[in-house]
């Protein structure tokens, strides 16, 4: 519930931008000028959500969108988003969506129309797991009997 500051902003743009990479947390430790076990600590409370979990939620929604959005191969996809081997990218896909990429491929058609990026990660995102920003709870406003 701790509001991100620069350096967590810093390190999960990176994520966003970067997904196709090997991003590992000592790197990204360093991009936000933190000791690795102080930054997963600080982007999970910022987060809700681990670095490598925010990773992973990141692939998995480019890859629901490639799915539904062109007729590459499992395995190009896979490549694609950054994930070496097709049977733990199939596992992480049906963990996060509750099938297979083959079973989501033939339940999301490609539209007839062109939709924009952006509307496709939206709807992509996985159900269930709020991985956007936490912030602070706004203070609830009371009347003092004097004031009525």
């Amino acid at each position: 519930m701790v509001p991100p500051t620069r350096h967590l902003l810093r390190a999960r743009d990176t994520i966003d931008a970067r997904y196709r990479e090997q991003l590992d947390v000592r790197y990204l430790a360093q991009i936000a000028h933190a000791s690795p076990a102080h930054f997963i600590r600080e982007f999970k409370a910022a987060f809700g959500a681990t670095p490598h979990q925010y990773l992973l939620t990141r692939r998995m929604e480019r890859a629901a969108a490639l799915l539904s959005r062109t007729d590459y191969s499992v395995l190009e996809i896979c490549l694609e988003v950054g994930l070496h081997s097709v049977g733990s990218f199939t596992s992480s896909f049906k963990r996060t969506y509750g099938v297979t990429p083959t079973e989501y491929r033939a339940a999301h058609p490609p539209a007839d129309v062109y939709i924009p990026t952006c509307y496709w990660m939206a709807a992509a995102r996985p159900s269930g797991r709020a991985l956007s920003e936490k912030t602070p709870r706004e203070p609830a406003l009371t009347v003092a009997s004097n004031d009525l």
